[in-house]
This record gives structure tokens, sequence and C-alpha cells, in this order.
């Protein structure tokens, strides 16, 4: 069998400097304050690798990120967070020639635990070659990397008496030059090797995609994009503030002009349906993608009227703070029916029926129920676009998604009506709920140019969380910490 062994950075992926990857773990493990120390020691790291001590810079990044933490919060990371920002970075050439090979081998002077998750799913190899974090008996990480001997020592016992077909590397490197050497031949960027291997019939086109990711920051911190975060954090929160309380002590009618003066935006495409008459019998369900917590009360305020949502498991601070009325389900069929159908009978209803976000074109398979409930189903194409904080979480706390989604300097939505779809597409014309759901997944899809999936909202939690997705109380933010008493005594003066 041909073998390949290649480096992860500078080869696999681009980037050869994997602090940034630190700093995530730095901030979704612990939070902002060792966040902000592993940065203003940047210059200590970059001090010591231009003098030749690139090893002690790297044992210094390692300690001040790790050090405390529980190796079950930075695995929960590797998961969860990490590998958008990997295979964001993938030199997809160099993945190419690395995926034609049968036994595939990385090596990575980063931490395995880190990146043995993203190396073995998305880039598919075999085994990682990586260096291992000194954990002690409670399960805390020391911030020390334990001797588990050379690269070269373990490649040889790895492969044994054969030696791999292919070396990828870095021109030059040492730590490259640890492993190449022990290989048949050798290559790096450019990578030529690609016309030269057979197809094999396998997808050349690009890694599997990252569909689910979690983690609050949109850009990979570097040192300059960290800075920039931490100044604007000051701002940005007095900014959400204000924004938030434009939301609920305003008018409806007049949040949009209010928004845009505080840097908003909202961009509507199509025509949206009328409000319902005295003679109307019964609302109309609008049925939206689902891509932050704010898609139905973005859609009350282009509308200019309160819609109530349909929602499941978010936090009880979210539906304090919220603008609109808030219909909390069940879970159990028959109930969540009949709760919707008296709604509906009341007027319009907003629905996202893929019950959980996702921040990637992609979107989830949508539940069958509001099919089956009335055939007024109007497809919203919901869509957002943030510059430095992501709106949705699945490891953290819930109640603090709308404070992020306008902690941004220019949160903007894009909201696209749909036609109401035909008598002939619903079920009074003989289509199953199913049938229907998908037909509409399609359109709404297709307005958008994402692509449709099977997945739904427990396989998304159980891979980035480890639960079902069942909002709890005491779930935890790790430098924010709860803000749920302090709303609970600022209740009484919230006014919806």
């Amino acid at each position: 069998m041909e073998s390949v062994i290649a480096e992860l950075e500078g080869t696999l992926v681009k980037n050869p400097d994997p602090f940034s990857y630190f700093m995530l773990i730095a901030f979704e493990a612990s939070g902002l304050i060792r966040f902000a120390i592993l940065l203003f020691l940047w210059p200590v790291i970059r001090f010591l690798d231009l003098f030749g001590l690139e090893e002690f810079g790297f044992k210094l990044t390692t300690f001040v990120a790790v050090v405390g933490l529980r190796i079950s919060d930075i695995e929960s990371v590797a998961r969860a967070v990490l590998p958008k920002f990997y295979m964001d970075d993938v030199d997809v050439e160099a993945w190419r020639v690395f995926s034609q090979y049968g036994k595939k081998v990385v090596v990575t002077k980063t931490p395995r635990v880190m990146v043995e998750r993203f190396i073995k799913e998305h880039l598919k190899a075999d085994e990682v070659i990586g260096s291992e974090l000194v954990v002690n008996r409670f399960g805390f990480a020391m911030g020390l990397v334990r001797d588990v001997g050379s690269v070269s020592d373990r490649a040889i016992k790895l492969f044994g008496d054969e030696k791999p077909s292919l070396g990828l590397g870095r021109c030059g490197n040492d730590d490259s030059s640890k492993f190449m050497s022990l290989c048949k031949e050798q290559d790096h960027a450019p990578f030529t090797k690609t016309k030269m291997l057979r197809n094999n019939h396998r997808d050349l086109n690009s890694p599997l995609p990252v569909i689910f990711h979690d983690g609050r920051l949109v850009k990979r911190p570097t040192p300059f994009t960290a800075l920039t975060i931490l100044l604007w954090i000051p701002i940005g929160v007095v900014l959400a503030i204000i924004r938030m309380l434009i939301g609920i002590v305003l008018p409806i009618w007049m949040v949009p002009y209010m928004t845009a003066f505080f840097g908003g935006s909202v961009r509507v495409k199509g025509k949206p349906p009328s409000p319902p008459s005295g003679a109307t019998t019964g609302g109309v369900l609008f049925v939206c993608t689902h891509r932050t917590l704010m898609d139905p009360v973005i859609l009350s305020y282009v509308l200019g009227r309160k819609i109530p949502a349909v929602t499941y498991s978010i936090s009880r601070v979210s539906e304090i703070l919220s603008p609109i009325p808030t219909i909390r389900l069940t879970r159990i069929r028959h109930v969540d029916a009949e709760r919707i159908k008296k709604e509906l009978e009341k007027g319009d209803l907003v629905v996202c029926p893929e019950g959980t976000t996702c921040r990637e074109p992609f979107l989830l398979r949508f539940s069958a129920l509001f099919a089956e409930l009335t055939d007024k189903i109007v497809p919203v194409a919901m869509n957002y676009r943030v510059g430095f904080f992501h709106a949705t979480t699945a490891r953290g706390w819930k109640g603090l998604d709308p404070f992020f989604f306008f902690m941004n300097p220019r949160p903007v939505y894009e909201v696209t009506f749909l036609n109401q779809l035909p008598a002939e597409a619903t079920c009074s014309a003989g289509k199953s709920p199913h049938d229907v759901a998908n037909y509409v997944q399609r359109l709404l899809a297709a307005t958008l140019g994402f692509e449709c999936t099977n997945f739904t909202r427990k396989d998304k939690y159980r891979l980035l969380a480890g639960n079902d997705g069942i909002v709890s109380s005491r779930a935890k933010n790790p430098w924010l910490g709860s803000m749920e008493k302090v709303v609970s005594t600022f209740k009484p003066f919230i006014h919806l």
C-alpha cells in the first residue's frame, strides 16, 4: 500500500504558525482574560522566534493557552470550534496529493488533542503524530508538553520496515526534514505530484465540509484580528445595549429606521403578504430558514407588526427580552399541533421547521408538522452577515445570542419573501406532509444558494455539545458568567 506522511502547519493548512488556534482555545475554553494575556505575550513569543528559540516560544504559547483547563474543555473546543477554522485554511492542492494515498499520516507540532478530530474526520488521515499535553490525575492540563520521542522515531515505529512513499512538507524547514528524509520521495509547494498520480475514483474537489461548528468568533484570531476584537468589545457592549433597548422600547414600525442609524441593515426582497383582514379566516404561516434567534424578530420588524413565533427550548431570558410573543412547544406532537392551530386561528404565525440554527450554507431537515396544519404557507428565506461574533451557540448560554448579534459593528439581515404555496403543492391537494416540507426546504435552499441535508437538531447538538439540545438553566458561559439573576431583577421593568 502506498503511503504518505505530511506536515500540517504550512503544508496541509496554509498558515505555518499555530498561534491563532491557541488563541481560540484560550477564548472558547477559558475566557477573555486568558485570551488577552496570550495576545499581550505575542511580541515576546515573536522575539524568541527571531532569535532561534522557536521551541521556547511554542512552549510558552502552550502553557498560557491551556494551563489549568480541563482536558475535556479542550477536547470540546477541538471538536466544536477548531475544525471550521482549520478547514478555512486548508491548502486544497496539498490535500489532493495527500488524499490519493492509501495510508495517510499527519505530523504536527500542535498538541494532538487539538487537531486529531479535524485531521481524521475531515482530512481522512489514519494517524496523527503530535505533541502530548501533561494532564494531572484530576483531568486538568498542566501547561507542559510530555516527551514522547522524536518525530522521526515515532514515524519509523509507525511505518516499520517500509518507508513512506511520499513526504509532504515545507522546503528548508527543520521540522519537516525530521521525517522527510525517511520518505522515498519528497514534495513541497507547489505540489506537482497531483498530475502524476491516478485519480483512483476519489473525490478530489475538497475535504469533507464542516456543517456544524460552534464558538463565538467569526474570524480566526490572528494577533491583529484579536487586538481589533479586544478594542471593539467595550464599544460593542454599549452598542448592543442601545440596539436591544430600541427593539424593546420603541414602537415596532420605528425600529428599522433607528436600526439603520446605529449601523444595522435589513435588506428585503420579494413582496410580503398583506396583514389578515377581518373577513379572512385564519392567518398565514411564515416558514423561515433558521439562521439566528433573531429571525422571527427581524421578520416582524419588516412586516411592521408583531408576529408570534413558535419556539422550542430557548433561554427564558430570550423569551423575556423578546419584543414579539413566543409560543413554546413541548415536542409532544398532538399538543404542539393543537397549540399552533389555535394561534393560526388568531392570525399570522412564524415557524422555523429546522428546529435549530445552522451557520453554514446548508439547510437541516424540515419537520413536517407545519404542513399538516394549514395550506396558507409563505416561505421566507432568512440570511445574515456579521463581522466579529456569531449569534448562535450550542455549548454556551443561549440567552446571550441576541447580545452577541448586536455587538457586531454592522449586522446585516437579508429577508426574501417567496410566493405563497399554490393549493396544488399543499396537503389539501393530496400531498403528504413530508413531501410538502421537502419541497419548501428545496425552494428555500435554491433561493439562498444553500444545500439541503438530512441532519436534525439532535445531530447538531450531539456533535457540538454532547446532548440533545435541551436548554439548561445551568448552561455555562466561560467568561461572561450567568446574567440570569440580573435579568430576573429587571423583569418587572421590561414591557413586551
